[in-house]
């Protein structure tokens, strides 16, 4: 019993202290949402070299995006006219940070990691983004036959509400709620089990050794950037060094299995290998960098214990109650929306041109929108209505089979047949 509400306690202190900024990069991430558009981005992201990357990688750090959301978009821009570089600058920044995992960070590990975070992920965006325009400049066929240097900014037809508080508080946070939830749980246990000081013992004390097991597990799983930050501050809590603490917040995020198969099939395999690449050296640099170069007073700002104090005494408490409690009911709102049913689209007359099909690799709302507009845009399309729960995608047209399986992976997703 005494396990279970230490459990409970710790869970409801991170919640409690993360929620008020959580809530605010939500609402922030919001606001980009309505004010960047794709095609924007597109027309910014078109030619080879520096200037792409560095626009890239600016644009992706704050994005709200993590490493499932990030794939469909930057395939997207890749096959709208961005250049390879330009396309591996955004995959290699984006997911590493968010205006709202920035909050979080300096919530519960302060104003140092919050500070750091972004910048190391600007960094390797741009080194990804020069790697891949100098040692990969074998030409492919796979972009749109449009050029994006030409196209206008077309407004969203969505009401501004929608771009920005439902955006915000629904779609973005059905993408990483459940996320976070596993990110809060598993940080709960680690510090209801993990005895203090644990990797200050033995060779975990070694930081070189901590950083090479935390990117040996780090780089298959999936942990969104925000979901990464409870974690990270009870590692560090437990004596895991500041530079082991920041391989886990760069590889946890970008990285995953799903992301490498994606890019593998949609952009290519050398392209994939520069980025892995990049963000692992990039890991293993700033981690060595923070254990073994920056001053060791400097490293007081990374007291975990002393930033959640100071927090308890820079918010008011009914302030972070209301903020968990908000969270909490929006986090329910949105998991219930899950699990209920999606209306089927009217068929009209019930003929039979209506089908479904069955899509897999689709992990979030960015992928449903991603197949949705791709295959909206077909001619003879009528409308579709994609399921993301079931990877369902009904479409009302006479498209072909064949149009549909080409469209789909050509965006990185896997056909897998009629219903």
């Amino acid at each position: 019993m005494k396990y279970v509400e230490t459990f409970f306690q710790t869970l409801w202190d991170l919640t409690l202290e993360m929620s008020p900024y959580l809530l605010l990069g939500f609402l922030i991430a919001g606001l980009l949402n309505g004010v960047f558009s794709k095609d924007w981005l597109q027309r910014q992201l078109g030619k080879p070299g520096w200037k792409s990357s560095i626009k890239s990688a600016l644009f992706g750090v704050p994005l709200p995006l993590c490493s499932c959301g990030v794939i469909p978009t930057g395939v997207s821009l890749y096959k709208k006219g961005a250049s390879k570089g330009a396309t591996t600058s955004f995959l290699i920044s984006t997911p590493q940070t968010g205006i709202d995992s920035i909050l979080v960070t300096y919530a519960l590990m302060g104003w140092a990691y919050a500070i750091v975070r972004p910048i190391i992920a600007f960094i390797t965006g741009i080194f990804g983004g020069f790697f891949v325009d100098n040692f990969d400049k074998v030409n492919d066929d796979i972009k749109d036959a449009e050029s994006c240097n030409d196209c206008a900014v077309e407004p969203s037809k969505q009401h501004w509400f929608n771009r920005i508080f439902k955006y915000a508080f629904v779609t973005f946070l059905q993408d990483i709620s459940r996320w976070l939830i596993i990110g809060l749980v598993l940080a709960s246990i680690i510090s209801m089990l993990v005895p203090e000081q644990f990797f200050e013992q033995g060779i975990l004390s070694e930081p070189i050794l901590a950083m090479l097991i935390v990117l040996v597990a780090s780089i298959p799983l999936y942990v969104c950037a925000t979901a990464s930050v409870p974690i990270a501050a009870v590692l560090l809590m437990k004596g895991i060094s500041p530079g082991a603490a920041i391989v886990f917040l760069m590889a946890g995020p970008a990285t995953n299995i799903a992301t490498f198969t994606v890019i593998w099939n949609a952009i290519g395999k050398r392209m994939t290998l520069i980025y892995l690449s990049s963000i692992i050296g990039g890991a293993m640099f700033f981690g060595l960098i923070i254990d073994y170069v920056l001053p060791e007073a400097w490293l007081q700002y990374f007291s975990v214990t002393e930033v959640v104090s100071q927090h308890h005494h820079l918010l008011p408490h009914w302030l972070s109650f209301a903020s968990a409690l908000i969270l909490t009911l929006l986090i329910l709102n949105v998991e219930l929306r899950k699990l209920i049913p999606k209306k089927s689209i009217p068929m009209e007359n019930q003929n039979n041109s209506h089908k479904t099909y069955n899509v897999k690799g689709m992990t979030c709302n960015h992928c449903v929108a991603n197949v949705n507009k791709h295959l909206s845009e077909a001619d003879q399309v009528k409308t579709v209505d994609v399921d993301l729960a079931s990877g369902h995608v009904k479409i009302q047209g006479e498209i072909s089979e064949d149009k549909v399986k080409a469209i789909v992976e050509d965006i990185g997703y896997e056909y897998a047949g009629k219903v």
